[in-house]
C-alpha cells in the first residue's frame, strides 16, 4: 500500500527528513524494546489524564466507586486496539494511518487521515488549555492563560519537530519527576478525599455512567491512530507478545491510576483541570509552586505524539501532501491548535466534555 521505501542513514542528525515511507528492515535501528513502554508512560502520566478523571463527579453525577469502575473497565476496553496495532510497525515498517489503507482504501484512508488530524488539533488545544490554567494560577493572574497556551505549544513543537528519535529520547525520562510528583499529591490530598454516593439514579444514573465510560474510553483508544508510529524502526523480528504488553501496560497504568487520583481530588478541592491541581498543592507554598511548574510542562509529553503524528497524517492524504516534509505540516498543525485552544480556554469543562465524546465515536 505505501508504494515506496525509505533507507534511514543512521547518521542522520537533526530534522528527521523522511515521513510515511516505509522503513526498511535492514536500517532499523531503535532496539530499545522498553520504549514500547515509556513512549506510552510519559505521554499519559500527565495533567490532562488527572483533568478527565476530575470531570466524573461534577459533570456526570456519579459517585466514588462507580467512578472507580468506569475508569478500570472502559480504560482495559480502551487500550486494548492500541497494544494490538502498535505490534503491526515493526512487521510492517508502516506508519498507523499508512496501515488503515489496508482495511479501508486509498480514498479510505484519507478520510481515516482527516479524522486523525482533526483529533490531534483537538487533544493539543485540550492540553495546552491545562497547561494554560497552571500558569495562571502559578502567576495568580498576573501570567494570562493565553501566554501560558503559547509557552507550553512552543516548547512542545520544538520537540515534535525534530522527529522520531527525538521524541523517544524525551518520553524515556519525561514520566520520571511526574510519578514522584503525582505521589507527593496523593499524600496531601488523602486526607480530604471522600467516599461520595451517585447524586443521579435510574436512567440518569446509567447515562451518566456511559457517557463518562465513553469520555474515558476515547481518551486511552484515541492512541490507536498513533501506535505504529512510534516503532516503525524497531526490527522485524520484534517479539510481537512484548510489544503488546508493554504499549498496554504503558497506557493503562497511568490513565487509571491519574483518572482514579483526579475523580478522589475533585470530592474534595473546588476547581477543574489547573486550578484544581493548585489547590491540592496550595499547602506547600513556595515548592508546591514549583511543582506546578513541572505539571504544566508535563502537557509536553502528552502533546508530542499528537504533534508528531499530525505531521504524518497530513502526508497520507496525498502525493501533493507527502512532498511537504512532515515538520512543515507539524509547524501548521501547532499554529492551528494554538488558535483553537485560544478561543475556547475560558470554557474547560465543557469543552474538554464535548471533544472527548466526539473521540470517542471517531475511535
Amino acid at each position: 500500500m505505501a508504494s515506496d521505501t525509505v533507507t534511514i542513514s543512521t547518521e542522520e542528525k537533526g530534522i528527521e527528513t523522511h515521513g510515511i515511507e516505509r522503513v526498511a528492515p535492514q536500517t532499523r535501528t531503535h532496539v530499545r524494546i522498553f520504549d514500547n513502554f515509556t513512549m506510552w508512560l510519559s505521554a499519559n502520566l500527565v495533567i490532562s489524564t488527572v483533568a478527565l478523571g476530575a470531570i466524573a463527579v461534577p459533570i456526570f453525577r456519579l459517585g466514588f466507586w462507580d467512578s472507580v469502575a468506569a475508569i478500570i473497565i472502559f480504560n482495559v476496553l480502551g487500550v486494548l486496539p492500541v497494544a494490538f496495532f502498535s505490534t503491526l510497525g515493526p512487521k510492517l515498517g508502516l506508519r498507523q494511518m499508512t496501515i488503515s489503507r489496508f482495511s479501508f482504501g486509498w480514498v479510505g484512508g484519507i478520510v481515516m487521515a482527516l479524522f486523525n488530524v482533526a483529533a490531534c488539533i483537538g487533544w493539543s488545544a485540550v492540553n495546552v488549555i491545562v497547561g494554560g490554567q497552571i500558569v495562571e494560577s502559578l502567576s495568580n493572574g498576573a501570567v494570562p492563560r493565553w501566554l501560558g497556551i503559547l509557552i507550553i505549544a512552543i516548547l512542545t513543537t520544538a520537540v515534535s519537530i525534530y522527529g522520531y528519535k527525538y521524541v523517544h529520547r524525551y518520553e524515556r525520562y519525561a514520566w520520571m519527576p511526574m510519578a514522584i510528583i503525582f505521589l507527593i499529591m496523593a499524600v496531601i490530598a488523602g486526607p480530604h478525599v471522600s467516599i461520595i454516593a451517585p447524586t443521579a439514579s435510574g436512567i440518569a444514573w446509567l447515562a451518566g455512567f456511559v457517557s463518562f465510560g465513553g469520555a474515558i474510553y476515547g481518551f486511552a483508544t484515541g492512541w490507536s491512530s498513533y501506535a505504529a508510529d512510534y516503532n516503525v524502526n524497531q526490527p522485524e523480528d520484534t517479539p510481537s507478545s512484548r510489544i503488546f504488553w508493554l504499549t498496554f501496560l504503558g497506557v493503562a497504568i497511568p490513565c487509571i491510576l491519574l483518572e482514579i487520583l483526579g475523580m478522589s481530588w475533585s470530592t474534595g478541592y473546588k476547581g477543574a483541570g489547573g486550578e484544581l491541581l493548585g489547590a491540592v498543592l496550595k499547602p506547600l507554598g513556595g515548592f508546591g509552586l514549583f511543582l506546578l511548574v513541572l505539571l504544566a510542562l508535563s502537557v509536553i509529553a502528552n502533546n508530542i505524539p499528537n504533534d508528531y503524528s499530525l505531521g504524518l497524517s497530513m502526508q497520507v492524504l496525498g502525493k501533493a501532501f507527502q512532498h511537504i516534509n512532515r515538520a512543515v505540516w507539524t509547524l501548521i498543525g501547532a499554529v492551528v491548535y494554538i488558535l483553537i485552544a485560544l478561543a475556547l480556554a475560558q470554557n474547560f469543562n465543557q469543552t474538554l466534555e464535548s471533544f472527548l465524546l466526539l473521540v470517542a465515536y471517531w475511535s
